[in-house]
């Protein structure tokens, strides 16, 4: 695999120096309690498939029954199962992703097939115990310096606490600041969320001014904690923006257990936003906007499985104009962080990237999710390259609850050094600036923006 994605005569000589990076996973779903934890591995199928929804989706794709997912079939069959799926699935990253993992952390440079994945099964099972592979190990394989991981503000952190407190492990965990559950204020459990929110933050939430009172105090506390990220990934977005009198007036009715409107929750979403960004702007945090997301649009799914079992997709395109107004209140109330917008949809990256040209600080991120394959990947730095400045681009993330998919970074490196290397051999860019360019895009951006103070 050596040469894997690699296309023309400068790529390889990229990716010889990029590979050698450390990885700035700054935006992922790994637990910190794992991580603390750090109990080994079992068996593969448990290490692998287990929590990565990406390949239970492909899985029911492929009309594989859910007892082989998510239900009580045994590892072997599990895996089995796993393998026909992969077997023929060309051109989704899976195919590329599974070969990768399992020559990165078992040694196995076979493909899955139905016919040998007990041989598999058993090969990994040794690998396992001879590496004594855990979540710790993993991140070290990978060569991961630092990770932010995604955190309630209601968490009480004390993972995190106890991995900081830890010298044994070099890889800094720090936790990243997601309000998704204090913004989604029509949730049936909202009152029992807000309960929790008050508790920890030790503010009794009576009123819109409490309620950020409450977040402010959060925020703080994470940032004690080394805090440098924030996160939304809600699928709604503000038509409109609301003035505080009627954001105000909006909560008041949610308390009261009273239904608001669409645009009742947009006036209060939106000033949310605002009053949000503006601490994040003081504290110096990133700000991250996952946008045009459907939440479990499979209702049976949802309900029979678990949250986060695959039943999302993508929604459809945020209109710019919406995106530009949010942005616009946001620098008007001096409140503008530095800004990175996703999107699972094709049809919005160019739109985006235009829009957050517009303002200093705001970029398009990784591609995310559904995009996050060859062709969507390119798609974003293309864009980004064509009417942005790609030297400012922060790469890859993993957004993943995986151990094993830190080789997403070698992926995308693959294809960044294509990219530049294209444009190298083309005679369209320096080569002497094509290496610092790709060292930027991979690790120093990040590095630099949010932890400079860390030494490696």
């Amino acid at each position: 695999m050596k040469n894997l994605l690699l296309r023309g005569e400068c790529a390889p000589k990229l990716y010889e120096a990029v590979s050698k990076l450390p990885i700035c996973d700054y935006h992922c779903h790994l637990s910190p309690k794992e991580i603390y934890e750090d109990k080994p591995a079992t068996d593969l199928t448990t290490l692998w498939l287990a929590g990565d929804h990406y390949k239970w989706r492909l899985m029911r794709q492929s009309g594989i029954e859910e007892k082989y997912i998510t239900g009580d079939a045994s590892p072997r069959e599990k895996l089995r199962a796993y393998a026909k799926a992969i077997q023929y699935a060309a051109g989704n990253p899976l195919y590329l992703w599974t070969k990768m993992e399992l020559a990165a952390y078992f040694g196995i440079y076979d493909q899955l097939t139905p016919e040998n994945s007990d041989e598999i099964y058993d090969r990994a099972a040794a690998a396992i115990r001879e590496r004594a592979l855990s979540p710790r190990k993993l991140i070290k394989m990978s060569n991961v310096a630092l990770v932010a991981t995604t955190d309630d503000p209601a968490d009480s952190l004390e993972w995190h606490e106890k991995i900081a407190a830890d010298e044994t492990f070099p890889c800094k965990v720090l936790p990243s600041y997601r309000p998704d559950k204090m913004l989604l204020c029509r949730a049936a459990d909202y009152k029992d969320y807000l309960s929790r929110l008050s508790a920890a933050a030790g503010i009794e939430i009576t009123d819109y001014p409490t309620l950020i009172a409450a977040a402010k105090a959060r925020l703080d506390f994470f940032v004690a904690h080394g805090c440098k990220v924030t996160d939304l990934g809600i699928p709604a977005f503000p038509a409109s923006i609301g003035t505080p009198y009627q954001a105000h007036v909006s909560f008041a009715k949610v308390l009261a257990g009273e239904e608001i409107t669409e645009v009742e929750f947009d006036a209060f979403l939106s000033r949310a936003l605002i009053d949000l960004s503006k601490l994040y702007k003081e504290r110096g945090l990133l700000s991250q906007l996952h946008l045009a997301v459907q939440r479990n649009v499979n209702p049976t799914l949802f309900a029979t499985v678990v949250v986060d079992a695959g039943g999302d997709c993508i929604d459809d395109p945020i209109p710019a104009v919406a995106l530009s107004k949010l942005l616009a209140a946001m620098e008007e109330n001096d409140g503008l962080p530095y800004t990175v917008l996703y999107t699972l949809k094709p049809s919005m990256v160019d739109a985006m990237v235009s829009v957050a040209g517009s303002f200093r600080g705001v970029q398009v991120g990784a591609a995310w999710w559904f995009m996050d394959h060859t062709g969507g990947i390119r798609k974003v730095m293309q864009s980004i390259s064509e009417m942005g400045q790609i030297a400012s681009f922060y790469g890859m993330l993993t957004d993943s609850r995986s151990f094993l998919s830190y080789t997403r970074h070698d992926y995308f490196r693959r294809i960044l050094c294509t990219f530049i290397g294209e444009m190298v051999d083309a005679g369209e860019f320096a080569e002497e600036a094509a290496l610092p360019l790709a060292e930027k895009i991979c690790f120093y951006n990040i590095y630099n923006r949010l932890f400079p103070e860390v030494s490696l």
